[in-house]
């Protein structure tokens, strides 16, 4: 089972991501994110740094998911592992699909044709959605902080967020990242615990 978490910068994505690890020991789940889980996670985090160009940035990440699921993702779920990923595919959507408005004629199209057929879907989609303005605040000193996390930029990915959890109602689940760190761990981790729980009994039947 795949599961992942999105939202935008100051959300508590990666903090939910780290406090999802003491409930679910017991599950044993793979903890894994995107980029960094392998060396090319490297070369994307030097491009967002020296601001290359948009549509290198985007190839990158795209080359750093297809590693990802190669090197991590596919042989977890290969061996029926619970697979619980900090930012995955939707990251890129709603985020790439905003640097390279102007550059690349409908971009999240061209994103989404570039994942198709090889990706996998994840299995659910926890959403961490707060005002903009909040996870602002919640941010770096504007001076160190990347391109990505600018008002603008991050009011148009919340967006493109809530925009593909409407379509996809049944995979994404929204979660409101203004209650305590703690409530939003102990929700997303009872949510997956139920969803393991019932994944199993159901392969059993098979």
């Amino acid at each position: 089972m795949l599961i992942t978490l999105e939202g935008i910068d100051g959300s508590g994505k990666s903090t939910l991501h780290a406090a999802l690890r003491e409930p679910l020991a017991d599950l044993a789940p793979v903890f894994t994110s995107e980029p960094g889980a392998t060396w090319i996670g490297a070369a994307v985090r030097r491009a967002i740094a020296e601001q290359i160009d948009p549509i290198t940035e985007a190839t990158l990440f795209v080359a750093d998911h297809a590693a990802h699921l190669a090197r991590v993702v596919r042989p977890a779920l290969a061996e029926g592992k619970l697979v619980i990923s900090d930012r995955y595919s939707d990251s890129r959507y709603a985020y790439q699909s905003v640097t390279l408005q102007g550059i690349i004629p409908e971009p999240e199209q061209w994103l989404r044709a570039m994942h198709n057929s090889w990706t996998i879907i994840p299995d659910k989609t926890f959403l961490c959605v707060l005002p903009v303005d909040e996870a602002l605040t919640r941010l770096k000193p504007q001076d160190k902080r990347e391109h990505f996390e600018r008002r603008e930029v991050l009011e148009k990915v919340q967006n493109n967020y809530l925009s593909f959890a409407r379509a996809e109602p049944s995979r994404f689940v929204i979660v409101d990242a203004m209650l305590p760190p703690g409530t939003v761990a102990q929700f997303v981790a009872d949510a997956i615990r139920v969803m393991w729980v019932a994944g199993k009994k159901k392969r059993r039947r098979k």
